[in-house]
């Protein structure tokens, strides 16, 4: 039987080991804190592995994900992530609404692979990233479940630019539909890999959006105490640079996404740090 310590230790590792980003943020906050979060990374994880799993077909990534549902309201059993997020749920008021939709956005993800309009995309955004802003926001400790959900939906957006060709290779396609007709971009460009023009006017357009998402985002650090605050300053500052190696790139995506060294990581963190 996995004992809760050994849960932690396993998610931490896990966090460590798969979170582009999140991990260095999470590195900020106390132990307590940076366990219960690493548990909700660990949740999210799991979601979208199974969400993206190309072996298996549609049909069972949605009976895995449905009882995913069912296993926020049993027992753990041996399931090292589970008990995580109980025992975090246990000591913080973790939404289970939000848990329950991020699944939901999972399931999505198995359901859905074009996008109409940005309507369309934010709903699915708020699924997959803004309710992991307000499952944490718990565990910061402050009572802004709409600036939390601001700031995930601005790292989505800054992941979905990032990763246009990741997805391409799923069958999906993020960027809005009408918004590629109206810059005349097409899905044989993307396939193709094409930086035109009008693909760099169209991500510069994602870019602005997401970027005044991230300001709304931001909005969230006066309600934090000074480590939290740290901490999610470090997720914004990241993201922030990823998104703009992507505009220094000329916005050309294709054939493996922007991303940034750890040593570079390190210093945006010591940066923010510094300036608290």
């Amino acid at each position: 039987m996995t004992t809760v310590e050994q849960a932690y230790e396993q998610v931490e590792r896990l966090t460590r080991e798969r979170a582009r980003n999140f991990s260095y943020g999470i590195r900020l906050l106390p132990k307590p804190k940076r366990r219960a979060i690493a548990a909700i990374y660990a949740f999210a994880r799991e979601v979208d592995d199974i969400a993206d799993d190309p072996a298996l077909p549609a049909a069972e990534r949605r009976v895995r994900l449905e009882a995913l549902h069912a296993s926020l309201d049993g027992e753990p059993g041996d399931s090292a992530m589970l008990v995580a997020l109980g025992d975090a749920r246990a000591r913080y008021p973790i939404s289970a609404d939000a848990l329950h939709a991020l699944i939901d956005g999972g399931l999505q993800d198995t359901e859905q692979a074009r996008y109409a309009d940005f309507d369309d995309l934010r709903e699915y955004c708020s699924r997959v990233a803004g309710a992991v802003g307000v499952a944490c926001i718990a565990v910061y400790g402050a009572d802004q479940p709409q600036r939390a959900q601001a700031m995930g939906i601005a790292l989505q957006l800054i992941n979905i630019m990032r990763d246009v060709d990741e997805d391409w290779s799923l069958g999906r396609v993020y960027i809005p539909q009408d918004e590629l007709a109206s810059f005349g971009v097409s899905e044989a460009d993307i396939a193709a890999g094409r930086c035109t023009p009008g693909w760099q006017a169209l991500m510069a357009y994602q870019a602005a959006r997401a970027r005044a998402y991230l300001a709304e985002g931001r909005t969230l650090l006066p309600y934090l105490d000074r480590r939290s605050t740290a901490c999610v300053s470090a997720f914004a500052n990241l993201y922030e640079a990823t998104l703009e190696r992507i505009e220094q790139a000329g916005f050309d995506v294709f054939g493996g996404a922007p991303s940034l060294s750890p040593w570079t990581k390190v210093r945006i963190v010591g940066t923010g740090l510094v300036l608290k």
